[in-house]
């Protein structure tokens, strides 16, 4: 049997990810973000405190999700800007063997602890780059009423920037999004937090690609998180 050797600040926050679990039912409200001020834009985060660029695996991670960590290859996840606690986690995981990616298997083999948050630092603190996606009204507004009835805001933050364990939704890569949410919908998304499943189920191929499409497009203000 493989012994999974999960850090001190995964094993945390898998715990506070359970304990959300069990408090699912009493959400926080949220304010949702008005569709009438999204935009194309992702602000910057916060300025590069840490580097990890002349890293012997830095190239295998710019290879796909970019050089700053802004994805430019189709169904890739940017990782600029996410919260630091989620990409530690879901590093792990990935490592671990827990949350099965293909296209990474064995990659993260020789990734430690300490290169761990070394790379989630670098990249939770990467500007967003300008997000190209074509704003389509309806879509916009489609996908905000659905944020809100689903009160996504209340997990990803009213502006989408994510916290925590919770991944930054604005500005995110549209296709990614959409694959993501199907993937949860469907119950296919092995090794990631079940709580998405029973929000999202229920909801059609056209209305999660409406809150791809908000998502995408949204603006992130650092000053508002």
């Amino acid at each position: 049997m493989k012994v999974v050797r999960l850090c001190k600040f995964a094993r945390l926050t898998l715990v506070a990810n359970l304990l959300l679990g069990l408090a699912s039912t009493a959400v926080l409200a949220q304010t949702p973000v008005p569709a009438a001020t999204v935009t194309a834009t992702v602000a910057p985060i916060s300025p590069v405190s840490i580097s990890p660029l002349k890293h012997s695996l830095f190239p295998m991670c710019a290879a796909c999700h970019g050089q700053a960590g802004n994805s430019m290859v189709p169904g890739i996840p940017s990782l600029a800007g996410q919260p630091k606690i989620f990409l530690e986690n879901q590093l792990v995981l990935i490592r671990e063997g827990v949350r099965t990616v293909p296209a990474m298997q064995g990659m993260l083999d020789k990734m430690s602890d300490a290169d761990i948050t070394l790379f989630a630092t670098y990249f939770s603190q990467v500007p967003v780059a300008l997000n190209p996606t074509p704003i389509n009204a309806q879509m916009v507004k489609r996908g905000a009423e659905l944020s809100k009835q689903a009160l996504c805001g209340s997990c990803h933050m009213p502006n989408y920037s994510g916290r925590e364990q919770m991944p930054r939704l604005a500005g995110q890569r549209e296709d990614f999004l959409l694959l993501s949410m199907k993937q949860f919908r469907d119950g296919q998304a092995i090794g990631r937090d079940t709580m998405m499943t029973p929000i999202l189920r229920g909801l059609t191929d056209a209305q999660l690609n409406d809150l791809a499409h908000y998502f995408a497009v949204a603006t992130v203000d650092p000053k508002n998180k």
